[in-house]
């Protein structure tokens, strides 16, 4: 599976307004210096200490914005 890594706070930026429910994301532990990680799916992934935890999913056309935000490639 590839994936793009990103911050917290660069997930903010790519995020359209009605597209994840914020307080989903702030409750699974989610903050601006986040690891988190999304794959080709849209499905978002956060770093914890030990393992990678499901926390969400982008719907649409996100891989423009994510790899224009994040100037990363799928890896």
């Amino acid at each position: 599976m590839q994936f793009i890594e990103l911050t917290g706070k660069s997930l903010l930026d790519v995020i359209n307004e009605g597209e994840i429910d914020m307080g989903q994301l702030h409750e699974a532990g989610v903050n601006g210096d986040s690891i988190l990680r999304i794959n080709k799916f849209g499905e978002i992934e956060l770093r914890d200490k030990q393992e990678w935890v499901l926390v969400g999913g982008l719907l649409g056309n996100f891989e423009d914005r994510l790899r224009k935000i994040t100037q990363l490639d799928w890896l």
